[in-house]
């Protein structure tokens, strides 16, 4: 039978190995995302879910929440929120579309 701390070292092992993987698998979809000045990025509404981890790690003020209406009836909630993406400010940078847990942004030519 294993003890406490051989399971939490089994499991400390693990999430450092999930970890590792995790950040590779971000810089490799890190690389194939254009951005530069020439880019700006573009929120697609529908799969915005308004968690604001855009917001959070947008460094150039370039992104801002706004309520947005459900789509469906079926759910109420007072607070429905949508990212919309500044032009002007934006950089290009990507960390909005990195960050993104829904693949709601995409770089796109200014």
């Amino acid at each position: 039978m294993a003890t406490r701390e051989h399971v939490r070292e089994r499991r400390s092992k693990q999430l450092e190995r999930i970890r590792l993987t995790l950040d590779e698998a971000h810089a490799k979809r890190a690389e194939t995302i254009e951005g530069g000045e020439h880019m700006v990025a573009f929120v697609i509404e529908k799969a915005c879910v308004g968690c604001d981890q855009c917001l959070i790690v947008c460094e150039d003020d370039a992104i801002e929440m706004y309520k947005a209406p459900l789509v469906t009836s079926n759910l109420t909630t007072e607070n429905n929120r949508k990212a919309r993406i500044l032009r002007e400010p934006c950089t290009g940078c990507r960390l909005c579309v990195l960050a993104c847990p829904t693949d709601a942004i995409k770089m796109i030519e200014r």
